[in-house]
């Protein structure tokens, strides 16, 4: 890919309700050390800070975070609020509740509905909000949303939370919270090679009702939280992604971000980083536009999970 600076504009913008975004925009979960929720290598809080503002410089105005986003002395939504308070009129934070880890870093009970407020107002607490602009309820094996979703729809009428989302979910779930409250968007793990076995069907669902579709570990796939670097956890890299990379002058991450944001225009990024270089290379990968044959070569190569 050429050398110029390329911003989070290249590849146009979606609508989460009346907030616009780039499509291109940033996960903060890495921000707080070497692989997400690591408690033993905190980042460096100078390092991530520069990366989120030069993100904001690159167009950067969807920041995906959370409040469980945390390693032993590292607090995303605190390294955000420092970054880049006070905020831009364009900036969409957009957070997650559900998911609960106690102060030594060790996951607990998820939240119930009634508390998800607490949740709610932690959110606002570490990143200096009255509001937030994207909430989240992130699924963790339930059946119903009906109970957990409608404490965030009351939340959303009493002016704490601006618009509504779901993570992790089912087909089924997402009618269900429909039905509730305006759904502006659906975080689901999506990759190349990493989706899970109903994943089309949401990205379908979400296209036709113009409901943003969220993917995360784009490029890490099932590596998660053990972060794309892990040998043991980083997707395979075969000849097809190589020989894709090489002939747009790109690295291989790229072009799973690239095939992620041609699933259609309702499809967002979030890739997340630490390092400086990697964020520009992440927002560039907007730019990169694969032909029809690539996409069909890349699709014939990888299948779901």
């Amino acid at each position: 890919m050429t050398s110029e600076i390329i911003t989070a504009a290249s590849v146009g913008t979606w609508d989460l309700g009346d907030l616009t975004v780039n499509r291109v925009g940033f996960g903060a979960m890495r921000l707080t050390g070497s692989a997400a929720f690591d408690l033993g290598t905190p980042s460096n809080r100078e390092q991530s800070i520069s990366v989120l503002r030069r993100a904001t410089e690159l167009g950067v105005n969807h920041i995906d975070t959370a409040a469980f986003y945390f390693s032993s002395i590292r607090s995303a939504n605190e390294l955000i609020n420092r970054a880049l308070a006070p905020y831009s009129e364009d900036l969409v934070i957009t957070t997650k509740v559900g998911p609960a880890r106690d102060p030594s870093g060790a996951w607990i009970t998820p939240a119930r509905p009634d508390e998800l407020r607490g949740q709610v107002e932690e959110n606002l607490r570490q990143l200096g909000r009255d509001h937030l602009d994207v909430v989240n309820l992130r699924l963790m094996g339930q059946e119903s949303v009906s109970e957990h979703f409608g404490a965030l729809a009351e939340l959303r009428e009493a002016g704490l939370v601006r618009h509504l989302g779901i993570s992790g979910i089912k087909a089924h779930h997402l009618a269900e919270a429909q039905a509730i409250a305006p759904v502006v968007c659906v975080q689901n793990r999506f990759g190349l090679d990493s989706r899970t076995t109903d994943a089309d069907d949401i990205l379908r669902i979400c296209g036709e009702q113009g409901i943003a579709f969220v993917p995360f570990f784009a490029i890490a796939g099932e590596g998660r939280e053990k972060g794309v670097h892990s040998a043991a956890s980083a997707p395979a890299t075969d000849d097809v992604l190589l020989a894709v990379a090489r002939a747009h002058g790109a690295t291989v991450a790229q072009v799973r971000l690239a095939w992620t944001l041609h699933q259609g225009p309702h499809v967002l990024a979030i890739p997340g980083t630490g390092n400086p270089d990697h964020l520009v290379e992440n927002v560039a990968a907007g730019a990169l536009r694969l032909s029809a044959d690539e996409v069909a070569l890349l699709d014939s190569h990888h299948t779901g999970g």
